[in-house]
């Protein structure tokens, strides 16, 4: 499968090289064709990987992956465009943080709203699912921990993507894939995003992952 990545930051990179590792065909697209960061990572993953403008990349995808700042995803979808991504599935792995105070984050997008609605709305012609959002870009392909693989968390309107994006994940090495509904329940896994960022800074590391457990 083709997968085209919007984002050449370390999630896509990390998402770009776990499709590649299962044996996909990845183009991380930029803003610019040249973005270094792209042309070092295709140079160091081969013939499947490639590079190009976020256009280019979107164009290129049978399965499109949003891996920018979440605050970004406006002008990134833009730049794509509208009919390359028409009627695919659109995984988006962002989260709309807010740094203006520091850290911790707070999320741009909060309340009765959320970035995984505003990208269902910015590119209503796609299938928007909300993913990989909940989880550090180390553990996103294989993640490794004593108690078993981690749960993944997604939401979106279509469920036949839904149901491509599961088998991606559990191709990923992920556990149990609980669905959370529509788009809307973004609003949700973003603040699991910043669940997962306090617990972490309070804890003192970023090797953690969300599993549910039920009886």
């Amino acid at each position: 499968m083709k997968i085209g990545i919007l984002g050449t930051g370390d999630v896509g990179r990390a998402l770009g090289v776990g499709f590649l590792t299962l044996g996909h065909d990845v183009m991380l697209g930029a803003r610019s064709a040249t973005n270094e960061n792209a042309l070092a990572w295709v140079g160091e993953n081969g013939p499947h990987a490639s590079a190009g403008h976020f256009a280019d990349a979107a164009s290129f995808g049978e399965v499109v992956v949003l891996a920018t700042l979440g605050v970004a995803n406006a002008q990134v979808l833009a730049a794509v465009g509208s009919e390359s991504l028409r009627g695919k599935v659109l995984i988006d792995a962002t989260n709309p943080l807010d740094f203006s105070g520091g850290m911790p984050p707070t999320l741009a997008r909060s309340g009765n709203d959320s970035g995984g609605e505003d990208v269902q709305r910015l590119r209503p012609e796609a299938r928007v699912v909300k993913c990989f959002n909940t989880v550090g870009n180390a553990f996103m392909f294989r993640p490794d921990f004593p108690g078993g693989p981690p749960d993944m968390f997604i939401a979106g309107n279509d469920d036949e993507a839904k149901a491509t994006v599961s088998a991606i994940v559990t191709d990923f090495g992920w556990g149990v894939v609980h669905d959370l509904g529509g788009i809307e329940a973004s609003r949700y896994l973003e603040a699991m995003c910043l669940v997962w960022v306090l617990s972490a800074a309070r804890g003192g590391t970023w090797n953690q992952a969300f599993k549910l457990l039920r009886r």
